[in-house]
């Protein structure tokens, strides 16, 4: 009897998974224990199974390794990264919506970085406004990609530096092109997955989920994610916590549960007075904290 082996879940189709090991993919369905469980192993997720008598039928799925995080859409476990991509216009450009997407992203504990595209739709000036507000981004530990043009070879090039030994999916908001940025920096993926899914001899109707392609040294999910975030999915407590500049001056503020609002000797409202933190940031903090107490916010234009 074969022995068990751990793979990562590179992708699900009709109610197999296909799980990677070094260079070899094993298909494998789920048992009916975790059915019964109601355990949905996700793409991206590191399982242990037994495999079958070939690596291309037989083998069954056993037990899903604890995940460091997971995501709805795309349904992904386990992600490293995100490419969040932002317009410069047609979607107008958004601190808010920004800042909501990196809220949201911190308490994944998925490292983000902004991707700005449509930089060709606004006069110099503009760009540079934006640019400007995109290195206060930068300065916190967001690494920043924006060129004019939007998918120069070059940038195209650094942002697939990143994609070493890690698991990327690309989101932000509707209409910004995250489609259009995977097909620059994955030339060919959807020929590749469609003929992945013929090679499989999957009809017309099957349902493909979200599957993971192999490119630079890493992993990249092979559809967008979340388009726009009505919830921010953090509680009062925690919201602090997803601002990393907040984080990083909390120790200094008088008392130790400082929501940085009204308490005296904030560090942070200290570093804000002193142009240290950007006021924007600041500014939708203080809305998303009202948002979260339920009470009616002031918006941001």
């Amino acid at each position: 009897m074969p022995e068990n082996l751990v793979g990562r879940v590179i992708r699900q189709i009709s109610g197999f998974y296909d799980i990677q090991v070094g260079d070899t993919v094993y298909r494998t369905r789920g048992r009916g224990k975790m059915r019964q469980q109601k355990i949905t192993p996700l793409v991206g997720d590191f399982a242990e199974f037994t495999p079958g008598d070939t690596p291309e039928a037989g083998g069954y799925l056993l037990k899903v390794k604890p995940r460091l995080n997971a995501l709805v859409r795309p349904p992904v476990a386990n992600i490293d990264q995100a490419i969040l991509v932002v317009a410069a216009a047609e979607p107008d450009f958004s601190e808010n919506l920004l800042d909501r997407f990196l809220v949201y992203l911190e308490g994944k504990s998925i490292h983000a970085e902004i991707y700005l595209t449509k930089t060709d739709l606004v006069s110099p000036k503009r760009l540079v406004e934006i640019q400007t507000t995109l290195a206060g981004y930068e300065a916190i530990g967001y690494r920043v990609f924006a060129s004019n043009p939007p998918f120069d070879a070059t940038l195209l090039a650094k942002v697939k530096a990143t994609f070493a030994d890690r698991l990327t999916i690309f989101t932000g908001q509707t209409g910004a092109g995250k489609s259009t940025l995977i097909n620059h920096l994955v030339p060919g993926l959807s020929l590749a997955t469609g003929e992945i899914s013929k090679a499989l001899n999957r009809g017309k109707h099957t349902t493909r989920t979200t599957e993971l392609f192999a490119t630079d040294g890493g992993l990249v999910a092979d559809t967008p994610g979340f388009s726009s975030l009505g919830l921010l999915d953090v509680t009062l407590d925690d919201l602090r916590d997803r601002f990393p500049e907040f984080v990083a001056l909390a120790g200094d503020c008088k008392f130790r549960g400082c929501q940085h609002l009204n308490e005296p000797k904030c560090a942070v409202k200290a570093a804000l007075d002193e142009g240290a933190i950007m006021a924007s940031r600041y500014e939708d903090y203080v809305q998303f904290h009202t948002e979260l107490a339920g009470q009616r916010p002031t918006y941001r234009k």
